[in-house]
């Protein structure tokens, strides 16, 4: 199996990076994870405040929640079309 770094490169020099986060983006969606996690924002920015939470603040609090809460058949869904992509190319 490639290095990791070779790996990355093949996904973007071959447009499949862009391919996989554009059919995550749409999975993120049609589970509702994105429209929850919005809620999970504007629930945040009432708690601290918006005028005194900065945009990196936010980031870092709801960073851990977004990664934690997306659903683990769509976790499966990318590994398993990552090495796919892996194992079709390899010399």
């Amino acid at each position: 199996m490639p290095a990791k770094k070779s790996v990355e490169e093949l996904l973007v020099d071959t447009g499949e990076r862009d391919r996989l986060k554009e059919v995550l983006r749409t999975k993120l969606i049609e589970c509702g994870w994105r429209d929850e996690l919005k809620e999970h924002c504007k629930e945040v920015i009432r708690s601290k405040g918006k005028e005194k939470i900065t945009v990196d603040e936010l980031t870092a609090e709801i960073t851990p929640h977004g990664r934690a809460t997306i659903p683990q058949d769509v976790k499966q869904d990318l590994l398993r079309r990552i090495s796919k992509f892996v194992d079709d190319n390899q010399n």
